[in-house]
């Protein structure tokens, strides 16, 4: 905290853009510093949530404006820019399929990222077991390596089953995979919250736990039968939406919402 303030008194900034930090949001705006805050699906009523969305001079929310959460105040959808997704992969063109794979079956990809997961090696050996025809690759959760490009990866899968978490579903949306999405438990609720958006626009196959073995091959094939409209969810210019309302804000004070300085 005392460096951000050091930091703030040393540069004036007309912005501060807090990356879902109540704590950051609420120091920056306590001194003097329009505030930007990320907004997080689920249960954000709490009140260290409230101060922070109630400060912000605009919420960036990274989900499509026809699935808003639920039961947010009016003052806060007012303020709020829906930019969809944001992926690093986000206008990324597709790589060929990759050469060598056994096609014999089809290609699943587990992607559970370093989050932390309550999966554990035998759920998901017995998964690919009791699925064998098809080919199972692991990105990250255990016993599996780290891929530092996981773009040919996904681009190759026929379905991806994935967890909840924002960045996991932005990369799944950018590669327009079918996926299995299985939420695991956060704070405030968080994947739960986005795996019921993705369920009521159809976008993805929805499980709330770790299906048993014998769930997985009628599992896989609905999913891979599934067309998903993830262009709904992922426009491709997310980064691009948030961008224009940063400078917007950072150069046109008058156009601020809240608690904005005139």
């Amino acid at each position: 905290m005392a460096t951000i303030a050091e930091w703030i008194r040393r540069e004036k900034p007309t912005l501060f853009v807090s990356d879902v930090s109540v704590e950051a949001a609420t120091l920056a705006r306590l001194m003097g510093t329009p505030v930007v805050v990320t907004a997080m699906r689920g249960n954000r009523h709490d009140e260290a949530h409230r101060l922070a969305y109630d400060l912000a001079d605009a919420l960036i929310a990274p989900w499509p404006t026809f699935l808003p959460e639920p039961g947010w105040p009016s003052h806060w959808r007012a303020k709020t820019v829906h930019t969809g997704s944001i992926s690093r992969f986000d206008g990324r063109s597709r790589p060929p399929r990759i050469s060598g794979r056994n096609r014999a079956g089809k290609e699943v990809v587990v992607m559970l990222g370093g989050g932390g997961t309550d999966l554990n090696a035998t759920q998901l050996q017995e998964a690919a077991q009791a699925a064998s025809p098809w080919t199972w690759t692991l990105l990250g959760g255990p016993g599996a390596d780290w891929i530092e490009d996981p773009w040919p990866v996904l681009c190759g899968a026929d379905v991806v089953v994935t967890h909840a978490g924002q960045n996991a579903i932005a990369e799944c949306a950018a590669a327009r995979v079918p996926a299995v999405v299985i939420p695991q438990e956060r704070p405030h609720g968080e994947q739960h919250a986005t795996a019921r958006a993705l369920e009521r626009a159809g976008l993805a196959t929805v499980r709330d736990t770790w299906p048993e073995p014998q769930e997985w091959p009628g599992l896989l094939a609905r999913a891979a039968a599934h067309k998903s409209h993830w262009e709904l969810w992922s426009p491709g210019d997310g980064a691009q939406k948030a961008a224009r309302l940063l400078s917007r804000l950072a150069l046109n004070p008058l156009e601020r919402t809240a608690c904005a300085p005139l």
